[in-house]
């Protein structure tokens, strides 16, 4: 595996971020689900992978995070604001991590059990745990500011592209 540079993020570090920006997409796509009850092709067939996906994208993240800490030394530094970047970069790595791990309390909490690309890890038990069911009450609000977060860094990665016309973009395209 090659590191990142100064000057280009490696294969490794783009591969992530492209693979769990489509595990992403996904994820966001379980809004939909609030349209009509979820009767519709997105509820019928993409909501179901819900919790898969996401136990997907905890796995994901932890190696993401591991990656990039290990790549700290070598990465390329923010020219404008790094503080802000940091931040920025830091809540999205929370969210990522807290996500699934609130989904994770949901269903235990409401005793509905935990399968995950079929294979049955917690048993459905109908039993509610209250203290857990609460934190995983916390789920949707990460989920909206994680959508918030998601869209400004979006808008970002284009602002530096379009606007301030340097290679921020560039370097995760690998171009």
């Amino acid at each position: 595996m090659r590191n990142d540079t100064p000057s280009h993020y490696s294969g490794t570090t783009r591969f992530l971020h492209w693979a769990m920006s489509l595990l992403i997409i996904l994820q966001f796509m379980k809004l939909g689900d609030r349209i009509n009850d979820g009767e519709h092709w997105v509820g019928q067939n993409i909501v179901p992978w819900h919790i898969s996906v996401g136990a997907l994208i905890f796995v994901l993240a932890l190696l993401r995070l591991w990656w990039a800490l290990r790549q700290r030394p070598h990465r390329p530094q923010p020219e404008a604001m790094p503080a802000l970047v940091r931040l920025g970069h830091n809540l999205l790595y929370a969210c990522m991590l807290l996500l699934p791990i609130t989904g994770i309390c949901t269903m235990l909490g409401g005793g509905y059990g935990l399968t995950v690309f079929g294979i049955n890890l917690v048993a459905e038990t109908e039993v509610e745990i209250p203290w857990l069911a609460a934190i995983g009450n916390l789920h949707s609000y990460i989920a909206w500011t994680f959508v918030a977060l998601v869209i400004g860094h979006i808008a970002a990665a284009l602002f530096h592209h379009f606007v301030r016309r340097d290679r921020t973009l560039r370097r995760m395209l690998g171009s």
